[in-house]
């Protein structure tokens, strides 16, 4: 709920009881030297104020009163413009989303400033300003995280969307020009050992690890692979021996966690994937845009360079996304069959985080051999992305509209028009 001070910024309209008309009509007496200021505000109803401000050149004739614009009306178009884009594309913005690339924007134009001026009142002006284009959609109640099925009218819009986007750049016949990123993770621990019963008394084990490494891996449906990116928890470990045992010319970050986050991304999109994809124009990139937030500058890059990011929907990643139907798991097992471990469901890996890059440089090595090209072709055609299948789709794991009760339904299939997270900004045309 808005503040009281929200409200009355944005509730109460002070109407203006002058016109431009008379304000330049006063203006044009003051100047022509008949009447002074005063008289000419008496004369024809202006502030006296304004017109004094207007003939002292302090304000331009004609220009809109109040405070100057955060953002200009060319920006805030492009803004919109934005949203539409990402709307169209499987990303329908937060308002949070919606705000903080308005404040990237701001931020272009006060470098100097450290902090955006946008808030809450912004944003309820930009919704009014923004009425006949832009729409806001309650999310519907999704389980978080991987579910065991999905609803499958999210399925089929994606599909239908797919379908648009291959027809209209002409991808139907080109597997090397679509890619599909997606994150693994690793979590590095202790091996496990069976002891006798006896043996465990006054036993105290150690502190084991608890880092999380993630790989963020591309790659085509022809089987071409992106350099993988390699991320850390908390730190890189020390020396440059993870560089040069790693796999070759892969990237390297780290975050709080050790998963993909917005900055990282970025990075990853800017100056790695753009380097080492194919040169041929357009491309696609179908990634979980959940999981990887994505930043204005990456879509403003991607629009400039003919990429067409594609956004997966929510909790659909275990039957869409090509590299979790197969070759993760052939990654892992060769992972786990490298460091002597055996257990490739176990989610623990006993290895240091100085020797991870090491061992995954001979894990990684499997997804450039046949066997490997050869799985991620079959984890494109299983999810029915290429060839491009909608029937591919296993329907054991898919939700049918009518097991949803009657009640939501209308606002479960609104929903699925475009909307995928709670408070979703999605772009709508003007309205006829």
């Amino acid at each position: 709920m808005p503040s009281r001070n929200h409200l009355d910024k944005v509730g109460r309209i002070r109407k203006k009881k002058w016109t431009e008309e008379a304000m330049e009509r006063a203006l044009m007496e003051v100047k022509s030297g008949r009447c002074t200021v005063r008289q000419a505000a008496k004369e024809f109803g202006v502030p006296k104020s304004s017109l004094g401000d207007r003939v002292s050149g302090r304000v331009t004739p004609g220009s809109r009163s109040g405070p100057a614009k955060l953002i200009t009306s060319a920006d805030e178009d492009l803004l919109v413009e934005f949203s539409l884009y990402m709307s169209k594309h499987g990303f329908p913005l937060t308002k949070q989303q919606l705000v903080s690339f308005a404040s990237s924007i701001y931020k272009r134009q006060h470098r100097r400033v450290a902090y955006s001026k946008l808030g809450q009142t912004w944003w309820l002006n930009f919704r009014k300003r923004q009425a006949n284009n832009i729409t806001i959609h309650p999310a519907d109640n999704a389980v978080r995280g991987r579910t065991t099925c999905v609803r499958k009218e999210a399925v089929d819009q994606f599909v239908h969307l797919l379908s648009n986007v291959m027809d209209s750049r002409g991808l139907r016949d080109k597997p090397q020009q679509i890619f599909n990123c997606n994150e693994t993770g690793f979590q590095l621990g202790r091996k496990r050992v069976i002891l006798p019963k006896s043996a465990t008394l006054g036993y105290k084990p150690t502190q084991g690890s608890k880092d999380h490494i993630s790989v963020l891996a591309c790659f085509s449906a022809a089987g071409e692979e992106i350099p993988p990116f390699i991320i850390y928890s908390k730190a890189f470990p020390g020396g440059v021996c993870y560089k040069t045992q790693g796999p070759p010319n892969a990237l390297y970050g780290w975050s709080d966690l050790g998963y993909v986050n917005s900055d990282l991304f970025k990075k990853w999109f800017l100056k790695h994937f753009l380097v080492h994809a194919p040169k041929e124009r357009p491309l696609l990139l179908i990634f979980d845009g959940h999981k990887s937030p994505i930043n204005l500058e990456v879509v403003e890059t991607a629009r400039n360079e003919d990429v067409v990011l594609l956004c997966l929907p929510p909790n659909c990643s275990h039957i869409l996304q090509p590299l979790d139907a197969g070759l993760f798991v052939l990654l892992k097992q060769r992972f786990a069959a490298l460091i002597g471990d055996g257990s490739a469901s176990d989610t623990h890996f006993a290895v240091s985080k100085k020797e991870f890059s090491g061992v995954f440089k001979g894990t990684y090595q499997v997804a450039k051999e046949e066997e490997g090209v050869r799985v991620v072709k079959e984890g494109y055609r299983k999810c029915g992305i290429f060839p491009l299948n909608h029937f591919s789709t296993n329907e054991g794991n898919l939700m049918p509209l009518s097991s949803v009760c009657p009640a939501a339904g209308a606002s479960l299939y609104t929903s699925a028009q475009g909307v995928h997270n709670e408070g979703d900004l999605t772009a709508a045309g003007p309205s006829s």
